[in-house]
């Protein structure tokens, strides 16, 4: 038993280890809040693959000339889930690939770059993102202190504390919709029970909110993220969810619920 835990154990870090003997950098960051965003550059003469983790970029050459850096610049970390994770090839001669996403890769996402000419070119690609889950905590770009789910706020599950202070999770206002009829618990509310509709009319199961939070986008459209979870054969089942709401009505479109694989 202990060799197979040795051998599975090993098999986790492989990966990580493989790309550790190329190049590592460390982002740049840049702050700012709402949307994430990473933009990278790097010279390649034949086959090589970038890895981000979070703020640690690995740079592995596959074959040809050793590949190198330019550029690793970010607002903030690449959380371990994103929401609506996007990768967006800037400029190169050659061919740019998503070949792993984080919500595959344990949190890392994974380009290849294929330079079929000779001698160096750059190749820069942008990865994207709208929010996401990182170590036990859901992210909305930092732009709520600490990230902490449930700070200043309760447990945010329907049909139980929505918290303490009436929904105020910003230190020194409301977090609200600047204006609008509904606030933020309000919102996550409504978002949460259209998540759980979707969930028992898609998998016939009954779902638990474990999470959720709004993105506060400053107008009549905001975002509202969060995982859930349902019992399912005997095992259970974990969902990532997102809505868009509108405060001035209440209204909940765009529901998208992805099971975790």
């Amino acid at each position: 038993m202990i060799t197979v835990q040795k051998v599975l154990l090993a098999g986790c870090f492989l990966p990580i280890l493989t790309f550790a003997q190329g190049d590592t950098r460390r982002a740049e960051i840049r702050g700012g809040g709402g949307s994430g965003k990473c933009t990278i550059e790097v010279e390649v003469d034949g086959v090589a693959e970038v890895m981000v983790d979070r703020e640690m970029g690995y740079l592995r050459t596959i074959e040809g000339q050793r590949a190198t850096w330019r550029r690793f610049v970010c607002n903030q970390p690449m959380p371990s889930n994103p929401n609506n994770f996007r990768f967006r090839g800037i400029d190169g001669r050659g061919r740019q690939t998503l070949i792993r996403t984080p919500q595959n890769n344990r949190g890392r996402a994974v380009v290849q770059l294929e330079d079929s000419k000779g001698g160096r070119e750059g190749y820069t690609f942008d990865l994207e993102w709208d929010g996401g889950y990182d170590g036990g905590r859901y992210d909305n770009g930092g732009s709520r202190p600490g990230g902490g789910f449930g700070n200043n706020g309760g447990n945010n599950r329907p049909g139980g504390n929505w918290g303490n202070n009436g929904g105020n999770n910003r230190p020194g206002g409301n977090w609200g919709n600047n204006g609008g009829n509904f606030n933020a618990r309000q919102a996550e509310r409504a978002c949460a029970s259209e998540v759980q509709n979707r969930i028992r009319r898609d998998y016939n199961v009954s779902a638990r909110i474990e999470r959720v939070q709004m993105d506060d986008n400053r107008g009549a459209n905001d975002s509202v993220y969060g995982q859930a979870s349902a019992r399912q054969r005997n095992r259970t089942v974990y969902f990532d969810f997102d809505c868009r709401v509108n405060t001035n009505n209440g209204n909940v479109r765009n529901v998208r619920v992805n099971e975790r694989r």
